[in-house]
């Protein structure tokens, strides 16, 4: 037991198996939930968040599992710099690895983790567009059971997941992907390296899916407009690059306009699909 620095007393709590997580979590359902910690600096920060309560997965190994020989399945505790590095990944699914890969600096991805980014939902990171494009998988767990959630679910708006009060990720899996994929990022703030507009393109057999990240509350994905493009024609990838800008209801904020992110959508898009058209 230590004192918050308004002299509330604050508990900070060190499971180190996941049944024990699960149990503080339905005992304790306010609590708060710490992988990496790095977004949650900035949000505490920012005095956005305030907890008395917190719970701490850094000594939990259960949560550190990973394997390639499948899907790719990591635990909600391995490292965005492990992601990276890991020489099957940048083989078999170099879109996620490069999606990891221009997250901040080497020192934060070595901090941050693929469970933390999911839970914190936050607009402006770089790879829940990838695994949303990726068709990724999130396996959900609490006392009562486990669930996997599309991570096109998973993240329903502003730092807002569809997790129940008690539900912690635990592991995420990513399916081995049939083709090509592409990853675009554009920084308009020289001092960070948050998206103001991100870009994730993955080939599938017999079609692309097109998922835009850092422009709204979470990643969008239009199905409807994706079936609209044909590979290597430049008409279609013109009017599917339009058609993601106008339907997008961009946000405006420090790192650009509403407008002026329409306008990169359309770029962004465009050239994202040609990418994967090669």
């Amino acid at each position: 037991m230590s004192a918050s620095p308004e002299g509330a007393p604050m508990s900070w709590h060190m499971p180190t198996t996941v049944d024990e997580v699960l149990r503080l979590k339905a005992s304790k359902p306010d609590a708060t939930v710490v992988a990496g910690g790095t977004f949650l600096g900035l949000v505490i920060r920012q005095g956005l968040l305030d907890s008395d309560e917190w719970i701490s997965l850094q000594n939990v190994d259960e949560l550190r599992a990973f394997g390639t020989a499948g899907d790719l399945s990591a635990g909600a505790m391995v490292t965005h710099r492990r992601i990276e590095t890991e020489p099957a990944v940048r083989r078999d699914w170099p879109g996620v690895a490069e999606a990891f890969g221009v997250v901040a600096s080497p020192r934060v991805r070595n901090v941050a983790t693929i469970g933390g980014v999911l839970a914190d939902a936050d607009y402006a990171s770089d790879p829940p567009a990838m695994l949303v494009a990726s068709r990724a998988v999130a396996e959900v767990a609490s006392v009562r059971g486990m669930r996997r959630v599309p991570i096109e679910e998973l993240i329903v708006g502003h730092y807002e997941t569809e997790l129940d009060d008690d539900e912690i990720i635990t592991r995420v899996l990513v399916p081995r992907p049939t083709g090509s994929a592409a990853y675009r990022k554009l920084r308009t703030r020289s001092r960070e390296d948050r998206p103001a507009v991100s870009v994730a393109a993955v080939r599938e057999t017999g079609g692309v899916r097109v998922v835009v990240g850092a422009v709204s509350d979470r990643p969008r994905h239009y199905p409807d407009i994706c079936a609209e493009w044909r590979p290597g024609d430049e008409q279609s990838t013109r009017e599917v690059a339009a058609a993601y800008a106008d339907r997008i209801p961009c946000l405006d904020d420090g790192r650009g306009s509403a407008e002026y992110r329409r306008q990169v959508v359309s770029v962004e898009v465009r050239r994202a699909l040609m990418q994967v058209s090669r």
